[in-house]
């Protein structure tokens, strides 16, 4: 789009297209159809980015769509299929005792309560009783939020059945996008840009803070399996940890604090000294991570960590934990629309 399109007022077939883009996201987040909009758009970038991969790899004279058709509805079934695996995978490995979140919380809980007698008695001396009673009430919050997640089987199974179904949707849209041409009617092809904007903002968040979350992981895997053990530490439940600091560290700015204070609670387990070793490295790997994320998110999406954690806040207020997820999506989406016609 040209700097002179962008300057083009809006005509009637934009403005309803901007309204029904947003009743569509509005309706995702109330009615609870995240899951299946992200999962769906994860297999249609994915068909996007591996299909030219693959094309380079095995160049062909001037393919017909027919062969276009099969090679992309192949590539369709295997990144449905290694996702699907990945997320059982995932699922099994929470479940296992080795990476069972009921037993990490109840630790955790466990910890919070006995913390007075790992913490040195001038510290605990000093320490509010109001203090002290924020921490029972956060080993009981804790330890009734253990218990419930042994009973989510059935939203469980519904949101896979929403994941599922919108991984075939994606899957069926890679390959009508892979021989369809584009001849849609103004209307139409107001409403197919909005999905582009929308699917180009989904790449760049998602993507972005995947390699942020991978790096994030392995600095700290390298911390919780190898550095500690050298040095004769040896912390409850590791595996679970690392595993759930790249799941949660998929949210932008709150993942990682959720994932550090998870890490330092289980690190007061061993001493005090271990929980603020733990705390200053995880400092430390942040303050590396902050230039990263700069580099990385910022650039993707031009926004800074002001920016996300407002929006968050306010999608957290408005639609809870499913807002804090698509927030910055969502922002992304809308400053791409902004950006498209030149306000800002």
């Amino acid at each position: 789009m040209t700097k002179t399109s962008q300057l083009l007022p809006a005509s009637v077939c934009d403005k309803a297209a901007w309204l029904i883009a947003a009743c569509a996201l509005i309706f995702v987040l109330k009615f609870s159809l995240l899951p299946a909009l992200l999962s769906g758009l994860l297999v249609y970038e994915l068909v996007h980015i591996i299909t030219p991969l693959i094309a380079r790899k095995f160049p062909t004279k001037k393919p017909s769509n027919r062969s276009k058709l099969w090679a992309v509805g192949i590539l369709v079934v295997i990144v449905v299929s290694l996702l699907a695996l990945a997320g059982a995978g995932l699922v099994a490995f929470f479940r296992s005792d080795a990476g069972s979140l009921t037993v990490l919380l109840a630790k955790m809980a466990q910890i919070i309560e006995d913390s007075r007698k790992i913490l040195p008695s001038w510290i605990v001396e000093h320490l509010p009783a109001d203090a002290i009673a924020f921490k029972e009430q956060a080993a009981a919050w804790l330890r009734s939020h253990a218990d419930e997640l042994q009973g989510v089987g059935k939203e469980a199974g519904r949101i896979t059945a929403h994941v599922l179904i919108g991984m075939i949707i994606g899957g069926i849209l890679a390959v009508r996008e892979a021989v369809a041409m584009d001849n849609f009617k103004p209307f139409a092809r107001a409403l197919a840009g909005r999905g582009e904007l929308f699917s180009d903002a989904f790449r760049r968040v998602v993507f972005a803070q995947l390699r942020i979350a991978a790096i994030n992981t392995t600095f700290t895997g390298i911390y919780l399996a190898i550095v500690l053990p050298l040095m004769g530490i040896h912390l409850p439940l590791v595996k679970t940890m690392i595993a759930i600091t790249f799941v949660i560290g998929l949210i932008p700015v709150i993942g990682n604090l959720i994932s550090n204070t998870m890490i330092v609670v289980v690190s007061l387990s061993q001493s005090l000294g271990v929980a603020i070793a733990s705390l200053a490295y995880l400092i430390i790997i942040h303050k590396f991570e902050y230039f990263l994320n700069a580099r990385i998110v910022g650039s993707q999406i031009r926004a800074n960590a002001w920016e996300l954690l407002i929006a968050m806040l306010c999608m957290e207020a408005a639609f809870g934990l499913a807002g804090i997820v698509a927030a910055p999506i969502y922002y992304a989406y809308i400053k791409s629309e902004l950006r498209a016609r030149n306000l800002v």
